[in-house]
């Protein structure tokens, strides 16, 4: 496991060494040394946390915006795809203590695992330090984010928008060609999106949902002139489904 020093380098906080294990330490790796305390308190704290900063923050500057566009924002920044996809920019997976069955099915890229784990940190950040401390976290983290109106809006279900702007645009029926590739503990695949029988975007994840969602990000995106954004401001494939 890499030194801890450079994961707290990276979230720009300090955290006590006891307190930042605890929030590395996923239940399986628990269950295998005996039972010992998991990060799944830390994770409930930090959800709280994340979900009040983010909402003072929308509700703060969109002063116009109605309660239904502030949820659905508030949905997509705080969602396991948009957290994993931090998560994975952070490099968070190869500080996670796994057990061995986690491990071999690459759990350190599972976006469950990496959102829980987001979470997990932000809490850990407030026990170590104060709530502000906290928010400012959160806020580097998320912030960027805040600012992508339009795919925020999409970016809670990816499927569900390039269906209805498809519809709404009489572009023709939605089809998925998905392909896997590799171990079956590490499965990869590859999904191509076609409307009308054109391809329109492609995507790639450790789950056939996975992939399907980030190939209808990229579609979006395509389809929208919106090329450089997405739930997490990155490019289609970096950012984990929910």
């Amino acid at each position: 496991m890499s030194s801890t020093e450079e994961l707290l380098k990276r979230l720009g906080v300090s955290i006590d060494a006891g307190t930042l294990r605890l929030a590395l330490t996923h239940r399986s790796y628990a269950y295998e040394n005996g039972g010992i305390p998991t990060n799944e308190r830390l994770e409930f704290l930090g959800d709280s946390i994340l979900g009040f900063s983010v909402t003072d923050a929308l509700y703060r500057d969109n002063p116009d915006l109605p309660e239904g566009d502030l949820a659905k924002r508030r949905s997509a920044v705080v969602s396991t795809r948009a957290l994993a996809g931090i998560g994975r920019s952070l490099g968070i997976g190869d500080y996670i203590y796994l057990g061995q069955g986690e491990k071999l099915t690459e759990g350190k890229n599972k976006a469950s695992i990496l959102a829980d784990t987001m979470e997990a940190l932000i809490g850990a950040t407030y026990v170590s330090n104060d709530i502000e401390t906290a928010r400012q976290l959160v806020m580097r983290l998320i912030g960027p984010l805040l600012k992508d109106a339009a795919a925020l809006g999409a970016g809670t279900d990816w499927k569900t928008s390039i269906q209805e702007l498809a519809a709404s645009r009489q572009l023709g029926s939605i089809h998925y060609a998905v392909e896997g590739s590799g171990p079956d503990h590490a499965r990869v695949f590859a999904a191509a999106l076609h409307i009308g029988g054109k391809a329109y975007g492609k995507g790639n994840g450790h789950s056939k949902k996975e992939a399907e969602q980030e190939a209808a990000a990229d579609a979006w995106r395509a389809l929208t002139g919106d090329a450089g954004s997405g739930p997490t401001g990155k490019s289609a494939g970096s950012v984990a489904a929910k």
